[in-house]
């Protein structure tokens, strides 16, 4: 039996290669009220948006197995999918990356280091 509580939480899928940083922005995001599913892996981020489509991705960019680019392609060509909000999260800060994430689908577009305190601030934006 599912906890209707659970349910009406925001799924946030994380998408990092850093397991320092996923495992952190995980923690933080479960303690500000967040289901959050994890995954360093383009593949796997495909497959865990697809069982159960998040409200928000938090798309590293670079990631080791495809970039951040073509896991977004993918999630708005798919139509379980196409409807998850995507923010880039990237080191590059030049307005051509900026560009390139939102032709692929992306709503934002955060540098890291991403202050943790900004991206709570933003998140309920970034679902509405």
């Amino acid at each position: 039996m599912s906890n209707p509580v659970e349910a009406e939480r925001p799924i946030i899928l994380l998408v990092e290669d850093n397991s320092t940083i996923r495992n952190a922005f995980g923690i933080l995001l479960e303690e500000s009220g967040y289901r959050v599913r994890k995954t360093g892996s383009g593949e796997e981020a495909l497959v865990l948006a697809g069982q159960e489509p998040p409200h928000l991705v938090l798309m590293d960019m670079g990631l080791p197995d495809m970039n951040g680019l073509e896991v977004t392609r993918r999630l708005m060509a798919d139509p379980r999918t196409n409807g998850c909000r995507v923010v880039a999260l990237t080191g590059h800060a030049l307005d051509t990356n900026r560009d390139s994430c939102s032709a692929a689908g992306c709503i934002g577009y955060l540098t890291k280091p991403v202050d943790t305190a900004k991206l709570l601030r933003l998140i309920p934006g970034f679902l509405a």
